[in-house]
């Protein structure tokens, strides 16, 4: 079987595409394959500086690419709010949401609302930007969510008796924690949207090792400053560019093969590098019980309440 390649995603035209984190890495590698096959592209950014400077360097690239800065912060629940009533004003239509934008290994930090900043961020800022566009997905024939998780997902456990990490907060094991509620909430999604009998499918992808700007600040520790000393060479040697990494959630937000509830990863050794195929995930990935208490943590907590029945 051929390589799947950006050469794979056929015409964009008329579709309108949200992605999150767009202003670099495979973020804006995905902006810039979908702008140039013709969507209508949505750069949902934190600066809105980054976001313009992203939007500049497709264009030099496309000339005529259909690109929009939407500015949305992840970690203000009220930013997320107000960027999906703008989405909702400004187009009738998304075919496309791609919740790329993550955190990886932060010191410990909390979002507007007072959530654990990568949870906040990588699964209640997408949880909830996701329900707030419902009603637009919903109602576009052949929409996708697609939600980008991580290898991470694997080491991961959900503290439910902790979710926040309001005492022994651990950097790496709250990201793996945020990657493994990712890929909860998507096959729960797709769950839900098939027992309402929608046709918006709900997928998820992973990038592999990519160099991206993941990881470049440094939580404290011995073991983590070596690993940010060490990037340079990690870089250099062990991970492959975002234009790869990027090719997963392409493939599984344009592949006409590509069904609900699928995951998609790097087809090289242990997942980090190569070319997209469908992979699998993690046991705690698949447990519907603790995917369906998560989603309803998720609904009190941010507040967005989804409606399968809109259109």
């Amino acid at each position: 079987m051929e390589k799947w390649t950006e050469q794979e995603v056929g015409s964009q035209s008329g579709r309108v595409a949200l992605i999150t984190g767009a202003n670099s890495g495979i973020g804006w590698e995905n902006a810039r394959v979908l702008a140039a096959r013709g969507a209508d592209v949505l750069l949902a950014c934190r600066s809105a500086e980054r976001g313009r400077e992203a939007i500049e360097r497709i264009r030099k690239l496309s000339p005529s690419a259909s690109v929009e800065l939407v500015e949305m912060d992840l970690a203000d629940l009220d930013s997320v709010r107000e960027a999906a009533a703008r989405v909702e004003r400004d187009h009738a239509r998304l075919d496309l949401l791609l919740n790329n934008a993550g955190l990886m290994a932060l010191p410990e930090r909390r979002t507007a609302q007072g959530f654990e900043m990568q949870f906040g961020v990588n699964h209640f800022g997408h949880f909830a930007l996701t329900g707030r566009l419902l009603p637009r997905l919903l109602a576009t024939p052949g929409a996708r969510v697609v939600t980008v998780s991580s290898n991470g997902h694997r080491p991961g456990r959900i503290r439910f008796e902790d979710l926040q990490w309001t005492s022994g907060y651990r950097p790496w094991n709250a990201y793996f924690q945020s990657k493994l509620a990712n890929l909860l909430f998507t096959f729960e999604l797709q769950r839900r949207l098939q027992a309402a009998g929608q046709s918006l499918l709900a997928l998820a992808a992973h990038p592999g090792g990519s160099r991206t700007n993941l990881g470049n600040e440094n939580p404290g520790g011995f073991f983590n400053t070596l690993l940010v000393r060490a990037r340079p060479l990690i870089e250099r040697y062990l991970l492959q560019g975002p234009e790869m990494g990027a090719l997963p959630t392409l493939r599984a937000a344009v592949d006409p093969a590509a069904k609900g509830g699928e995951y998609y990863g790097p087809d090289g050794f242990n997942q980090q590098a190569g070319h997209p195929v469908r992979v699998g995930s993690s046991r705690r990935s698949k447990d519907a019980e603790a995917a369906r208490k998560l989603w309803e943590i998720s609904e009190d907590l941010t507040g967005v309440r989804y409606d399968f029945a809109a259109r």
